[in-house]
């Protein structure tokens, strides 16, 4: 990665983040791609660190980007047995906001799911809104074709693309 031409910016497509690094790493078939997205993409607990914190933890190719950082989370147990993802800090929580929406193939098919998040300080309900915010990707597993069915959401990582405040 220190090999980048100058000027060089890793600015991904959410279809590219989605379809390839999301997927490649639920695969986890090939060792030598799961140590480059390492390299690119860093596995992070996010919710051990407050939103400001996390900035050190990004590396190469999006390190000290002032606008976003991208992190794999791995699945939490309490999700994997259908409960609520914990989304606490040590200083507040991430809330979502609107609803989630799908992220789209060049084919036009269904292949993830992308949900905005919002920091608040505090704890719930009396936590304050800040300017953090952050997007949740979760793949959808293959065989799931189109929109009308439930598509199934894949284990267990999530990527997590921050957007600075």
């Amino acid at each position: 990665m220190e090999d980048m031409a100058p000027g060089f910016r890793f600015y991904p497509t959410e279809e590219e983040l989605v379809s390839f690094y999301l997927h490649h790493k639920l695969e986890m078939e090939r060792e030598d791609l799961n140590r480059l997205m390492d390299r690119v993409i860093p596995i992070v607990n996010i919710y051990e660190f407050n939103p400001w914190d996390l900035p050190q933890f990004s590396v190469y190719l999006c390190h000290k980007d002032p606008e976003q950082w991208f992190f794999f989370i791995p699945w939490q147990e309490s999700e994997a047995r259908g409960g609520r993802p914990k989304r606490l800090t040590t200083t507040g929580y991430w809330k979502a906001t609107g609803s989630p929406g799908f992220v789209y193939s060049s084919g036009n098919r269904p292949i993830g799911v992308k949900r905005t998040m919002v920091f608040y300080n505090g704890r719930a309900p009396n936590g304050i809104r800040t300017e953090w915010k952050m997007n949740e990707y979760k793949a959808i597993e293959q065989g799931a074709s189109s929109i009308s069915a439930t598509p199934t959401v894949s284990k267990p990582h999530l990527l997590f693309n921050y957007l600075s405040k």
